[in-house]
């Protein structure tokens, strides 16, 4: 009831000031892009102004999704082109940025990101993710700025930890990761396990004449005047306090940040017709996300998996590395197998309304952070099979063993699953268990009408909060 009280005192405290203008510049990637432009949505349906920059050929793809263009401006950048970029590439669907060329292109709009702000009405705020150099950016416009990141709260505390240990002039040790540093969470579930640890701990200390990914989100948390994660106290509350309490900085939850369910779109096509086909909850539907690209082992791993449960499948994934297609990658004779059976499909689909298909009943995915609300949102039994990537890896901790509402594929001590450990996950799922009961718990609390509204109601008014300070 007290909670209730709360949020309609900040509701009224919102409404009753001035509509702020915000600025918005995520880093250049579609599983960024997106979170900001639902932020951005659910800020302008109560009425405050938005710029988002984005590149333009994200901007022209992305245009559709703007549910409020009377208050959302889309801002295009122009990417420079740098050594090793493939000409016309500026997202990370267009280059692995192996390299690091995309992420230098990035740092070069420095110049072109100022001059739009410039020329606009100064904005009270930015938002920004990848992008550590925004707060001096802006320092002389007097904007205050919020680092919003799609990366969830358990991840930047670990990037947190390895940037200070760098820091200091030290190695980073497996034993420093596998350890909870003072205040974190003493319960927490969330954590490597001893070869993972070894794993990102050569990561961390492979040397490179480029600032890594741990480096950059540690130098954004220094310099920003707030930090926003998209998720909700339930859900990692602890991991926010604890940041909150190491950095001394407020700590801002967006709440999940679900895209809204399609309002006259019908889905159809060759896909939603194969779907139709099937009866209820009897489809696996396996999404690795736009950008990531297994290995060709791994691959086979996953579709062989896949083909032994028995069931229907639906697998929407990159082509693996080293092939240009799909097609060419699958193992021998399996597209005879499976046809009618399966469909792997190498382009974009439409998750969101998949994931609503009443034939669709399990969700494969690799641990990303919008597939992870997604597919606690959905009515899919829940299977992460996370590639070795930390970030991935904690997510799918964060599902299977602290929240128990999904299960994680095993994996042996070089991070990789095989078929049987794929096969046997999906099946462990089948029937009842603790991961339906508790996914049924997050869905019932996602869907409640009142709970996004409250987090965005509640962000509006720490927004309103921190420009007071």
């Amino acid at each position: 009831m007290l909670r209730e009280e709360t949020v309609k005192c900040c509701k009224q405290k919102s409404m009753d000031s001035a509509k702020l203008h915000i600025a918005m510049f995520p880093w250049l990637a579609f599983g960024h892009f997106i979170p900001f432009l639902q932020l951005a949505n659910d800020l302008a349906k109560r009425g405050h102004r938005i710029s988002l920059l984005l590149p333009t050929n994200a901007l022209l793809k992305l245009k559709h999704m703007n549910l409020y263009p009377q208050l959302i401006t889309l801002c295009a950048l122009t990417i420079p082109q740098v050594e090793g970029l493939p000409p016309g590439a500026d997202t990370t669907a267009d280059t692995n940025n192996l390299d690091g060329s995309l992420t230098l292109a990035f740092d070069g709009l420095q110049d072109e990101v100022k001059s739009i702000l410039l020329q606009m009405e100064k904005p009270n705020l930015v938002l920004y993710d990848h992008a550590y150099w925004i707060p001096d950016l802006v320092l002389e416009m007097g904007c205050k700025t919020v680092w919003f990141t799609v990366v969830s709260p358990t991840v930047s505390a670990l990037c947190l930890l390895m940037w200070a240990i760098k820091g200091k002039g030290r190695a980073v040790t497996a034993a420093d990761l596998m350890e909870a540093p003072p205040g974190f969470p003493s319960d927490s579930k969330v954590v490597l396990r001893e070869q993972e640890a070894y794993q990102v701990s050569r990561f961390a200390n492979a040397p490179t004449n480029r600032m890594k990914v741990f480096d950059r989100i540690g130098e954004a948390l220094k310099r920003c005047d707030a930090i926003a994660f998209r998720t909700c106290n339930e859900m990692e509350g602890q991991y926010c306090n604890y940041i909150a309490t190491k950095l001394g900085k407020p700590v801002y939850c967006t709440g999940p940040l679900l895209p809204e369910p399609p309002r006259e779109e019908a889905f159809d096509g060759e896909i939603a017709r194969w779907l139709d086909k099937f009866e209820p909850n009897s489809v696996i539907f396996c999404a690795f996300g736009s950008e990531l690209a297994l290995q060709k082992e791994q691959f086979h791993e996953l579709v062989l998996g896949l083909e032994l449960t028995g069931l229907p499948f639906l697998v929407a994934i990159k082509p693996p590395e080293g092939s240009s297609s799909i097609e060419d990658a699958l193992p021998e004779g399996f597209e005879e197998r499976i046809k009618g059976k399966a469909i792997v499909h190498g382009g974009w689909v439409p998750q969101s309304m998949i994931l609503r298909h009443k034939a669709v009943g399990y969700f494969v995915n690799h641990g990303g952070s919008a597939s992870m609300r997604e597919s606690l949102a959905s009515h899919c039994r829940i299977i992460v099979a996370p590639p070795n990537r930390y970030d991935l890896t904690l997510n799918a901790r964060l599902m299977a063993e602290e929240l128990e509402a999904a299960v994680e594929v095993q994996r042996d001590e070089n991070g990789r699953f095989f078929k049987e450990n794929l096969c046997n996950a999906i099946k462990s799922v089948m029937g009842e268990n603790i991961q339906k009961v508790n996914h049924k718990k997050w869905k019932d609390l996602l869907h409640n009408p009142n709970f996004a509204d409250n987090y965005i109601d509640n962000f509006i008014h720490n927004l309103y909060e921190l420009l007071a300070k």
